[in-house]
């Protein structure tokens, strides 16, 4: 069975989508990646490439009259988490042969094969499959904004249909960036579905399969199926920015290079067809650069240390095959 997966993102996120997709090609060559494109520029950029096995969704053609009404109290990033629970929808109205339907975020990244992510939720029965953020304990307390995390959620066709459909109910009447009265994003509304929808959720028992920075501390790399680089932004045409984590030496050499390798490759595609995509977080002068230097120092004084910006490595352009 070929798996599709789904993401959205916009211009400014050209880059990671590319290198999402280059994951994707080395580690299941024969998966469809649909693409909801979150402007003109994105759309138009993507189908110049033409890249293997993706399918390009005009925002527009894809939203309903729900969306639309809430459309305009939302920022752009609070209206992508209330497009997320209707992807899957997306995919199995385009495609009736598709039986599952993956949203994955657009900075996720294939570090092997997460077919074993995808057996295990099989095995378990389910129609639906979620992930831990399995926070390190240096970050426990982030808790607050959800148990799980939307990064990569399976849904089954018609039988992941009870879940899905709550959720996009949940997410119309409210998905905003704020915490309250037990609601955070579309994020929050995962936290009771273990108990809600016992019979139809399975949660990943591997939660080493899906890291990220926020519990790059707690696993081996070498452990990571898929990886979220939450937080890492462009912040000129030569480096980038990590965030605020600890990360390990063997997580940045293991996972982070390989990362940034395909994320320049991802730039030099784009430059090569006359796109260049907006800086994602620019320099802000020397004293806020240096607070945020010295917060990270203050934050990781113990080991492991870790870079506050990594510099791109240089690629030749290459179209994925």
């Amino acid at each position: 069975m070929a798996e599709h997966y789904i993401t959205l993102f916009d211009s400014g996120f050209l880059p990671q989508g590319l290198a999402l997709h280059a994951s994707i090609r080395r580690h299941q060559p024969d998966a469809h990646l649909w693409v909801v494109a979150m402007d003109a520029t994105a759309a138009e950029a993507l189908r110049r490439l033409a890249l293997p096995r993706v399918s390009v969704l005009d925002l527009a053609n894809i939203e309903n009259d729900q969306l639309r009404s809430v459309k305009e109290g939302r920022t752009r990033g609070e209206y992508c988490w209330t497009l997320t629970p209707f992807t899957p929808d997306i995919v199995f109205a385009a495609d009736a042969t598709a039986a599952r339907a993956t949203y994955v975020d657009a900075d996720l990244w294939f570090a092997a094969d997460p077919s074993p992510i995808l057996a295990e939720m099989s095995a378990a029965g389910a129609s639906v499959l979620i992930t831990d953020h399995a926070y390190a304990p240096e970050h426990a307390d982030a808790i607050r904004w959800g148990r799980f995390c939307v990064q990569f959620m399976p849904f089954a066709r018609d039988t992941g249909n009870t879940v899905l459909h709550w959720w996009q109910d949940r997410v119309i009447e409210w998905c905003f960036n704020r915490l309250e009265e037990g609601r955070f994003g579309d994020q929050k509304y995962l936290d009771d579905w273990p108990t809600r929808f016992p019979s139809d959720v399975h949660v990943l028992g591997n939660v080493a399969a899906t890291q990220a920075p926020w519990n790059a501390t707690r696993f081996d790399p070498a452990d990571a199926l898929v990886y979220h680089f939450h937080g890492l932004r462009t912040m000129d045409r030569e480096r980038v920015r990590l965030g605020h984590y600890r990360i390990p030496e063997r997580t940045i050499d293991v996972i982070y290079r390989p990362y940034l390798a395909d994320l320049s490759a991802g730039l030099a595609v784009l430059r090569e067809i006359g796109v260049e995509p907006p800086i994602q977080a620019p320099p802000r002068g020397w004293w806020p650069e240096l607070k945020d230097h010295l917060a990270l120092r203050v934050l990781d004084r113990q080991e492991p240390r870790s870079p506050l910006t990594m510099r791109l490595p240089e690629v030749s352009a290459s179209t994925p095959a």
